[in-house]
């Protein structure tokens, strides 16, 4: 829904499938009425992967960056600045994994489907994948790369920073005031 109301526009304007919806509501009551209950989950193929690499990318190069930072002793061992570092050159792998999915689910989300509700120009992950590379390049499945980094960036920043200092305290507990 959320897909589909972003990409809908005046007429003049328009790219790609416009699909009207006047509401929230009104979109969930017309994907309801014409598309049945696996409508309301259309995309979720490129969803659920992309979730999949993106928490790995993250935790995988988290660990590794963080490692390679504290190696070079650039930062005092034991401070914050060295999980910044860390999650910073993560946020760039966990972006350059999950932004072709972000490409693929926003064309499985807003693609216009037939009267039984399939997708009119994809069958699912794989094809819309393949139809992409081959007839954009592979350079099509980065589209939107900066606003997908200014959003999933510093997630990933602070996720990784809050968590590695959460874990440092529960490890090492302030002792108790007497």
């Amino acid at each position: 829904v959320k897909t589909q109301l972003q990409a809908q526009t005046v007429a003049e304007m328009a790219v790609g499938h416009q699909h009207h919806h006047q509401s929230v509501l009104g979109a969930l009551e017309t994907i309801w009425r014409q598309q049945g209950l696996a409508g309301l989950w259309r995309g979720v193929g490129g969803a659920v992967p992309r979730v999949m690499v993106g928490s790995a990318a993250q935790l995988a190069t988290f660990a590794s960056a963080k490692a390679w930072v504290q190696e070079r002793q650039w930062l005092p061992e034991d401070s914050w600045l060295v999980a910044l570092a860390g999650g910073m050159i993560s946020s760039v792998a966990v972006v350059a994994v999950m932004t072709p999915f972000d490409v693929v689910s926003t064309r499985l989300y807003n693609q216009p489907v037939d009267g039984a509700g399939r997708g009119r120009l994809y069958r699912g992950l794989a094809d819309c994948l393949v139809k992409i590379w081959r007839q954009e390049g592979p350079t099509a499945l980065y589209k939107g790369l900066g606003p997908a980094y200014l959003r999933l960036g510093p997630h990933t920043i602070l996720s990784m920073l809050f968590w590695d200092e959460l874990r440092k305290l529960a490890r090492n507990p302030a002792q108790p005031r007497t």
